[in-house]
């Protein structure tokens, strides 16, 4: 979807060129842009969205740390092997139905329960899926705003320079992404922003703050293995 709306901003790149005859078509009158008003509206829940999931990211943190991931150590010793599994599935997949395994089966059960309901508690108090649940609400007026952004026409400079830097703080997949479209629509950012302020001087220009690399929302070493272990790729 993002990449499609950054094909869309293309087009009104061209368009916008080819009418550049008359500077106020590319100047313009960023208060009367609809879509430089909805992307203030999406900055604004982009950058709650930010502060909820670094928020959820450190609770989450500290429950990991309170308690560890609900798991069970189940001893085969037929096999000599000791093996981990975190949730009722994994029972399922090492065992089946065969009745000679019911005893282990059952105590490992009843360790996973108990490391679970210890699980439970500390989330409680911890408060990290009551912060998560506000991230995911947040996140979707978020998703909200960024298509109605890519659906408005857009009619300054400005306005295109909100929808690319939206597209690019919502789809790049890590800080400075090498790959293509990354590096040129961030060029393309750049080209806009210096152009706007060359022909209004002063003028606001989404982006023009830009210093570094966007940065994540998530943070790559906190939560793969909270993903995995809601995913359900679990057994060791």
């Amino acid at each position: 979807m993002l990449l499609t709306s950054a094909a869309a901003v293309a087009g009104t790149l061209q368009f916008q060129d080819s009418a550049s005859a008359d500077d106020g078509a590319l100047g313009g009158d960023t208060a009367c842009d609809p879509a430089l008003a909805l992307w203030r509206d999406w900055q604004g829940a982009y950058l709650r969205t930010v502060a909820l999931c670094r928020k959820q990211q450190h609770l989450e943190s500290r429950l990991v740390e309170a308690v560890g991931f609900p798991k069970a150590e189940v001893e085969l010793p037929k096999e000599d092997v000791t093996v981990t599994v975190s949730w009722p599935g994994d029972l399922e997949d090492l065992f089946g139905d065969d009745p000679g395994f019911a005893d282990l089966r059952a105590r490992a059960e009843a360790d996973l329960a108990a490391h679970q309901a210890r699980w439970d508690a500390a989330d409680r108090r911890i408060g990290y899926s009551a912060a998560k649940r506000e991230e995911l609400v947040a996140a979707d007026k978020e998703q909200e705003l960024v298509e109605a952004l890519m659906a408005a026409s857009a009619t300054t400079l400005a306005g295109v320079a909100g929808k690319l830097d939206a597209v690019l703080r919502e789809g790049e997949s890590a800080e400075d992404c090498t790959d293509f479209p990354w590096p040129q629509l961030r060029a393309a950012l750049v080209d806009l922003v210096r152009i706007g302020l060359a022909r209004q001087p002063g003028a606001f220009m989404p982006g023009s703050d830009r210093k570094g690399p966007y940065p994540r929302k998530r943070q790559d070493d906190v939560c793969m293995s909270v993903m995995m272990y809601q995913r359900g790729d679990r057994v060791t």
